[in-house]
């Protein structure tokens, strides 16, 4: 199946980014685990591209989200949760990081903006040091955080 964007592997995604970067665009990372997809994702996502650049989106593996939510996440597997991501049309890359944080991407391809969520402040991003060690930009993006992935699954649990 062909999605609209690509699925990258760290080398490939390194290379993609190269190639973008000689063809002048500024490029974008934004991060998350989305499990169950919500609005919030979307308005997150989108206003990330807003921002006028290349943007490719980290997933956090399986092996991150059970991690970072608990024993039964994620919901869907990364592969999946990738397809649907890829499919969007405001995202340029998606690819799969399965360190516990995000630095390690940073750092391979240093990103002109690092755009978080509104649930962090410029201050409280926890790769803040690291984006602006290269020369980096940090960017709050979305909507308020009123949509949790958890939250929903809570909610269907107890819709019965």
């Amino acid at each position: 199946m062909e999605f609209a964007a690509p699925i990258l592997k760290r080398n490939e995604l390194v290379a993609s980014v190269a190639n973008e970067r000689a063809g002048g665009k500024r490029i974008i990372l934004t991060n998350g685990c989305f499990d169950i997809f919500h609005v919030g994702h979307i308005r997150y996502l989108s206003a990330a591209k807003a921002l006028d650049g290349f943007l490719i989106v980290a997933i956090n593996s399986d092996e991150q989200v059970e991690k970072l939510k608990g024993n039964g996440r994620p919901f869907m597997p990364q592969n999946e949760r990738a397809e649907m991501i890829s499919s969007f049309r405001f995202v340029d890359a998606v690819t799969i990081f399965d360190e516990p944080t995000v630095t390690e991407l940073l750092l391979a391809i240093k990103p002109d903006i690092h755009a978080k969520g509104t649930d962090y402040s410029i201050e409280s991003v926890p790769e803040r040091e690291i984006v602006l060690s290269y020369g980096g930009k940090i960017a709050i993006v979305g909507d308020p955080k009123d949509h949790s992935s958890t939250e929903m699954f809570a909610r269907l649990q107890t819709a019965n």
